[in-house]
């Protein structure tokens, strides 16, 4: 668990790396702007807003922005577990349909929409493909004939480097040093391994 003392080093934080869930002490004025920049960093991640502010307003515009939660101080510890633990439920069930994340970079192949560090990074549709079975299939080594059969659909193939190439691709795209990759790992004479 990491802890920021405001809402500026928490945006620090998160862009290194991306939590499980969030939870978002408003303790001013600024806790609906910080919350805009934390869902553009990591769009999809559960946050739960806890405030001293009954204020229904401000209450109904942070959920209808997409927080997972709001808890209103005091709280029991066991409940603002109990409510951390459902929105990690319900995360978990988006992220199985539709959206993943690793390290500084979040996507959504439902939208075909990637983030990297809160920025938008172009994918072609093939690049999607790729990320999408690699991400399913996580630590699990993927030769070039199971990759070339499943993302482009070929049965019958010759020797061809077209795999490697797009790998490239979403290496200089996604690694933070594609020429060190630590999430899109090449398993020499084998093929590759995506490793969250």
């Amino acid at each position: 668990m990491d802890l920021a003392a405001d809402g500026i080093s928490g945006l620090a934080l998160l862009r290194k790396r991306t939590p499980s869930a969030l939870l978002l002490d408003l303790q001013d004025i600024l806790g609906q702007e910080i919350y805009q920049k934390i869902i553009q960093v990591a769009p999809g991640l559960p946050i739960i807003v806890l405030s001293a502010n009954t204020n229904v307003a401000e209450k109904v515009a942070l959920l209808e922005m997409g927080a997972y939660d709001y808890v209103t101080e005091p709280f029991s510890p066991r409940e603002l577990l109990a409510r951390v633990r459902a929105a990690l439920r319900r995360s978990r069930q988006a992220n199985a349909e539709d959206v993943f994340a690793f390290d500084n970079v979040t996507v959504s192949f439902s939208k075909m929409e990637l983030m990297r560090d809160g920025q938008s990074i172009s994918l072609t549709g093939k690049e999607f493909k790729i990320l999408k079975f690699m991400m399913q299939n996580p630590e699990r080594l993927l030769s070039r004939e199971e990759l070339l059969r499943k993302v482009w659909g070929y049965q019958n193939y010759r020797r061809t480097r077209t795999v490697d190439n797009y790998m490239v691709k979403l290496r200089q795209k996604l690694e933070r040093d594609p020429s060190d990759p630590v999430h899109f790992k090449t398993v020499h004479s084998f093929g590759y391994k995506f490793v969250r």
